[in-house]
């Protein structure tokens, strides 16, 4: 058993592994691939030449890609992210905060969805072919194709400006405790519960019914125990089992493809922060930022595998990779 499961691990760990060095290399490839000039853009387009050729020079730009790539992942492994070209300042600095900024709004997003979205999947499943579930269903399927700028605008104008319950902007005044950047959070959330809803809540709902129609759930039935209890302590575990992988997939979405609703609301998280740096040609920062996003969609991808290994053993026993 135990080796079953070192071994299911190391596996789930060399493909992580293997999925940052295949997305380092579209990376690398796709900003030299993209027009412009390093030294150019640091020194504007009236600079001499030769200027920008020394700049270039000094920071290693006219070296071969295989050598710039090798220094480069170098560099990311041991967390010197280089300088900006735009800003002329290390790319950590702007990161950190990108990151921490965009973690808020996930974690707020986060703590909204899913226990909602459980909630209705577990309660259509159990209504199936109800109203309630006809109804959770078509708000969610509905929800989900609402592209997320309409939403936020949505959001915007009616508790924003019309009912003034909420404030239109996601920048919290300076020293503020974390009661009053929940509230400015609250409404950016929205949009993305909007959009994430449906998926989580399908998810659990399909697999609630499978576990619901299962054998153990009618066997436990017949052994007298109340159906709430079935529900919570057999169907539910092994319902969540698929639901975690989706839940894993869209907790990414949360932290990288934040890009509209950070630039509705002003917010400056990592999404605007990729945004910025596309725009103004800042390869270290491009570069930086969607590494980034790639480490934590296979750190989170990790966790997701080991959690829903964990909730259904069959998966590492039967050695599925």
């Amino acid at each position: 058993m135990e080796a079953n499961i070192v071994s299911y691990v190391i596996r789930r760990f060399g493909f992580a592994l293997v999925t940052l060095w295949v997305l380092s290399l579209l990376v690398f490839a796709g900003s030299h691939i993209l027009p412009g000039n390093v030294g150019r853009a640091m020194l504007g387009p009236f600079a001499d030449q030769r200027a920008v050729d020394a700049l270039n020079h000094e920071m290693g730009a006219d070296r071969p890609l295989v050598r710039q790539y090798v220094d480069w992942m170098a560099g990311f492994v041991t967390g010197d992210l280089g300088k900006s070209s735009a800003y002329r300042m290390p790319v950590a600095q702007f990161l950190t905060g990108a990151l921490a900024n965009s973690a808020k709004l996930a974690f707020m997003g986060f703590l909204m969805v899913v226990p909602l979205s459980i909630l209705g999947g577990v309660i259509a499943a159990v209504y199936r072919r109800s109203a309630i579930d006809k109804a959770i269903s078509i708000i969610g399927i509905s929800a989900t194709v609402v592209p997320e700028f309409i939403s936020a605008i949505l959001m915007i104008l009616v508790f924003g400006i019309w009912l003034q319950w909420f404030p239109i902007s996601a920048v919290w005044p300076a020293g503020s405790g974390v009661g009053t950047q929940l509230y400015h959070l609250f409404l950016p959330s929205i949009p993305l519960v909007l959009v994430l809803f449906g998926y989580i809540a399908r998810m659990t709902r399909a697999s609630m019914i499978e576990a619901l129609d299962s054998d153990y759930t009618r066997t436990a039935i017949l052994k007298g125990l109340s159906y709430p209890l079935v529900i919570w302590r057999h169907c539910l575990r092994n319902a969540l089992a698929p639901t975690i992988s989706v839940i894993a997939s869209q907790t990414v979405y949360l932290i990288g493809g934040l890009v509209v609703i950070e630039l509705i609301f002003r917010y400056q998280g990592i999404g605007s922060l990729i945004y910025f740096a596309a725009k103004k040609k800042d390869f270290p920062m491009l570069q930086a930022g969607v590494m980034s996003v790639g480490a934590i969609f296979a750190v989170v991808t990790l966790i997701a595998d080991l959690m829903f290994a964990a909730l259904n053993p069959r998966i590492r026993l039967e050695g599925r990779s």
